[in-house]
């Protein structure tokens, strides 16, 4: 074929696509692939909170706690862009300490550094940029390196109705945030593992979404506050609402093991879990490397109940995943 018999066909194949009615420079994607930002949106995206590179602050704030009789603390670090976009509401994301613990353990540099990897999950788009809380979750006797703390509706204080209802309620006032439960999410480590889970299961109207590092699953105070047990008796509806995530460290023998009976149970309720384990211990460079995990998943999760309320997704949310 000469020069000139080729510019004919080429010409000749450019109409035929033009009166198809396509482009020969688009290709057009499945469904399933499409990207969710392209539909109206309630979740922030880094195009619209401002510069992705600002690095994130926290402070520490006070409110009066009816239910504690007493003022309470709590962490809060606001997304880049909050007070440029004041029309702008956020999913919210709380944290919860470990024994010995206080509302600043998730934020400091020798302890969980979590501000470092919500700005890497930002910057990745494996996070909507959110409010993160860090609850006071001592009781009234304070915190100490011989117990842990309570997370329940106790004789030592309602803290499960104090951190999951009452502080919940003060967010909301001081904050824009999103109301539906499926973009709220809470998690922690070790006894704040075990009590992101138990105060989330008593305090679904606020939560669906729950995490624990190294947490454990059977508390001593009884059944109610034991998730491996309450969960049972929580509502069905409530239950295809829940998406829960869990890891421990191989090393970690007794929470590793609290934790594969925790998904065990999770799986035969056909309830929606990650469980994982990693190399690694009961200790905060453990954590510090694992929270990414944990928050990629409430991102995915966040990103999910976008796609489910505007029927654009086609992934079956009842479908169990557990991963060793």
């Amino acid at each position: 074929m000469n020069y000139k018999q080729s510019k004919i066909v080429l010409l000749f194949s450019v109409l035929i696509l033009v009166g198809c009615g396509l482009s020969p420079s688009v290709v057009a994607k499945p469904p399933q692939q499409q990207d969710l930002q392209t539909t109206p949106s309630v979740l922030p995206t880094q195009s619209n909170t401002g510069n992705s590179a600002t690095l994130l602050t926290y402070k520490i704030e006070i409110y009066d706690s009816q239910v504690m009789g007493a003022s309470r603390t709590y962490g809060v670090s606001l997304p880049p862009g909050y007070e440029q976009n004041p029309k702008q509401s956020y999913p919210v994301i709380f944290l919860l300490h470990g024994g010995h613990g206080n509302p600043t353990d998730w934020f400091i540099q020798n302890k969980g550094q979590a501000l470092k990897t919500v700005e890497q999950l930002y910057s990745k788009g494996k996070l909507p940029p959110s409010i993160i809380i860090t609850p006071d979750g001592n009781d009234k006797r304070g915190s100490s390196p011989y117990r842990d703390p309570e997370y329940i509706d106790g004789p030592n204080g309602k803290v499960s109705t104090a951190v999951g209802d009452e502080l919940v309620k003060v967010v909301q006032s001081r904050y824009r945030t999103l109301t539906n439960p499926d973009f709220w999410a809470i998690g922690g480590l070790s006894s704040g593992g075990w009590g992101a889970i138990n105060v989330g299961l008593h305090n679904l109207n606020h939560f669906s979404i729950l995490f624990s590092h190294s947490g454990y699953f059977h508390d001593k105070s009884g059944p109610i506050n034991s998730p491996i047990t309450y969960i049972k008796s929580i509502p069905t509806p409530a239950k295809k609402r829940l998406r829960i995530y869990l890891d421990s460290g191989k090393s970690d023998i007794e929470e590793i093991d609290e934790a594969k009976k925790f998904a065990k149970v999770l799986n035969k309720l056909t309830i929606y879990n990650l469980f994982r384990q990693f190399p690694g211990s009961h200790t905060w460079q453990y954590w510090r490397e694992h929270l990414s995990d944990s928050l990629t998943f409430v991102g995915e999760q966040f990103r999910f109940a976008l796609a489910h309320k505007t029927n654009i997704s086609g992934v079956n949310q009842n479908k169990n995943t557990h991963y060793n």
